[in-house]
């Protein structure tokens, strides 16, 4: 009875892969098994925090700013090895890193895509070449306070922040359309 009851929130870009996306590119590139279509697999965001081992603001700040836009607790990452001229020693916390998936993920990708990247000072479109070999496809920004959910005060040190969106594909122009077809603006021009 519970599970009648429950209300199911279903994201509007997961719908909206759902319905069209997917059909669409399976079209426009040419593929003949549905399973061979490229899929948005999950977001990491990672925060690399060098400067958390000697100040603990530093670290309480980006769990927060972490915890706030995506909605889930990060976990912290630490040193696998020790590198004596950067001062760091194995297991030393240096940043800390969520991942989404389900709806989640897609309702963190609408708010990317629709919110944040506008709020760019000078935006121009995202770049073409943050693409890595297997279709991954990583934004980097250089201040959180873009994310309308930090107030003034929860962004005063300020750090950047990772986004990386995992891609099912066969090739990178492949990820590159679904991203379009998502409503990521790329930069006009180069290819």
């Amino acid at each position: 009875m519970a599970n009648s009851t429950a209300s199911t929130t279903n994201a509007r870009l997961r719908v909206q892969y759902n319905s069209e996306i997917a059909k669409d590119l399976q079209k426009e590139l040419g593929l003949k098994n549905p399973h061979e279509v490229p899929k948005l697999e999950k977001i990491v965001v990672n925060c690399g925090l060098g400067k958390a081992k000697d100040d603990k603001r530093v670290m309480e700040t980006a769990t927060n700013t972490l915890r706030k836009i995506t909605g889930q607790q990060p976990i912290q990452t630490t040193a696998k090895q020790s590198i004596a001229s950067f001062k760091l020693r194995e297991g030393n916390k240096i940043g800390l890193k969520v991942t989404l998936r389900g709806e989640y993920m897609y309702e963190f990708m609408d708010r990317v895509i629709s919110t944040v990247l506008p709020r760019l000072r000078d935006f121009h479109g995202v770049s073409n070449k943050a693409f890595d070999a297997q279709g991954n496809y990583a934004i980097g920004f250089t201040d959180q306070s873009v994310f309308p959910e930090l107030s003034f005060e929860e962004t005063t040190p300020a750090h950047g922040l990772q986004v990386i969106f995992v891609i099912k594909c066969k090739e990178k122009a492949h990820a590159k359309a679904l991203l379009e077809k998502f409503g990521m603006p790329f930069q006009k021009g180069a290819k």
